[in-house]
Order: structure tokens, then C-alpha cells, then sequence
């Protein structure tokens, strides 16, 4: 069988742990190469006093490093950046995005891909952005007339998924959580959870949320951003995060139909 491979293409440091982490941990340890994308090293994303704020660069270090021990727990087998400024996302040159992003692709020639919705979750314009640019790159990256940096060979993804987070889930985090909402310029945004009939895909990471729950402890400076969440005892938290792995199937050339997928890879097995 031809290896299996999974692209997780992201915005910051935290998106993977924070948002699949149990998946990704479960599809490393079942033996399928599992890769990240992160279009930024989250410089701006400080979530404690502001006269603390160590500034962009520091910032950006000190999250790239957590980022590192992260993905080492979940198991995966490679990390890269665009290095784009956190915030600054949305505002990037978009043939530039897409080219990189290609450029990784054709590299490690996935079968699935996972990123943001259209919504990018919550409404942060970085997710929205980096979920346009791979639906495009994913496009770019199986036309034969398309050239990447590296004058790679075309690569076609089989499946594209959304990461996305049910009603059950988001009505059960949202106590402890507080206010979601955040203006973007004259804009008031927040989650918007998707409906249960709208997920096609449930992945069972139960064994797997311990490694999860250490991978998202990593990222220390993100830790205030949870809530009351951050604070949970290891056993409430697993239970938390075991209510994620679903995900919403955009295109599969290899499958179809209204049955609720437990895996990823169906129809490539």
C-alpha cells in the first residue's frame, strides 16, 4: 500500500493542538505520515498583561518553540512555515500563498489535506485567509501547466476537509470559555457552530486526547485563551477534547454519499 500522508494547513501555532490534536496524534501512531503547515509563528497572539507582550520577534520564537514540542508529541513528521506575520495573513500576496503552499504539497504529495472553513471557525480573517489559499493551492498543485518554485512534479490531492466544531461541542465548552467575540474592524465576530447534520466526518480519538491534552500544554503562552478550560483537571479536559475530530469532507475524489465517515482515508485504504 502506498503510504498514507495527511497535510494539516494552519494559520498559528496552537491551530493544530488546540484544533485536531487527538486526530492527528491517532493518524501518527497508526502509522500515517502526518505533516504541518503553519503560515505564521504567531507574533502577535500574546494572551496575558500587554505590558508583558516580549514584542514580534520574541513572540514569535517562543511560539515557534512551542510549536516544535508540540508537533514532536503528536508524532509528526515535519513542520514548515510560510512566515508570514501573525495578522498579517489575510494581507499576504496572494499568488505568492498559493505558490508556497503548492510548492508543499507536490513536496509531500498528501492523499488528504485538512484546513480551515470559509468561516475560518470564528471569523479570524488569518483563518479565513490560509483556508483560501489551500483550497486554491490544492487546485494549482495538479495542474501540469502550473510551476512551483522547486519545478516539482504535479501532486492531486484525493480529499480536502474542513476542521470544524459541532453544536454539541461548542455548547459545551462555551461556559467556560466566556465572551468568543472579537471586532474585526466594524465587525463583531465569533463561532458559529456547525450544525450535527452537517458533519461528515467523526474521527474516535478518545485514546488518543492524553496526547493531545500534552501537546496543547505546550503552547503555555495560548494557555489563557481556554478559560476555565485551562485550569480543567487532565481527566475533564480529555473528555473535552475527545467531543472534537470532526471535520466536514469539501471534495473526495474517492468516496461519497450521506454516511458519517469514521476515518479520514476511507476509500483509500
Amino acid at each position: 500500500m502506498t503510504q498514507l500522508k495527511l497535510l494539516a494547513i494552519f494559520a498559528h501555532p496552537d491551530d493544530e493542538s488546540m484544533g485536531m490534536g487527538g486526530t492527528l496524534a491517532k493518524y501518527s501512531a497508526e502509522g500515517v505520515e502526518t505533516h504541518l503547515v503553519c503560515a505564521s509563528r504567531g507574533e502577535r497572539g500574546w494572551a496575558a498583561e500587554p505590558e508583558h507582550n516580549p514584542g514580534l520577534k520574541r513572540l514569535g520564537e517562543i511560539r515557534t518553540k512551542e510549536l516544535e514540542n508540540a508537533v514532536a508529541i503528536l508524532g509528526m513528521k515535519s513542520l514548515s512555515f510560510l512566515n508570514y506575520i501573525d495578522g498579517d495573513v489575510d494581507r499576504a500576496n496572494y499568488a505568492e500563498a498559493i505558490k508556497k503552499i503548492v510548492t508543499h504539497i507536490r513536496k509531500i504529495k498528501p492523499q488528504v489535506v485538512v484546513t480551515f472553513p470559509p468561516d475560518g471557525n470564528y471569523g479570524h480573517p488569518d483563518h479565513v485567509a490560509i483556508g483560501q489559499f489551500t483550497n486554491a493551492a490544492i487546485v494549482c498543485a495538479a495542474d501540469s501547466e502550473y510551476v512551483d518554485d522547486m519545478h516539482l512534479a504535479v501532486h492531486r490531492v484525493s480529499k480536502l476537509y474542513y476542521m470544524v466544531d459541532g453544536e454539541n461541542f461548542v455548547n459545551l465548552v462555551a461556559p467556560f470559555m466566556g465572551d468568543m467575540t472579537f471586532p474585526v474592524d466594524d465587525q463583531l465576530r465569533g463561532e458559529v457552530p456547525w450544525k450535527e447534520w452537517m458533519i461528515t466526518t467523526r474521527i474516535e480519538t478518545s485514546d488518543y486526547c492524553k496526547t493531545a491534552w500534552q501537546a496543547i500544554q505546550c503552547h503555555q503562552s495560548q494557555l489563557a485563551t481556554l478559560g476555565e478550560l485551562a485550569h480543567a483537571h487532565e481527566d475533564a479536559a480529555i473528555a473535552v477534547l475527545a467531543m472534537q475530530g470532526t471535520f466536514f469532507r469539501a471534495f473526495s475524489l474517492v468516496n461519497g454519499g450521506r454516511e458519517i465517515e469514521t476515518d479520514l482515508f476511507e476509500g483509500l485504504r
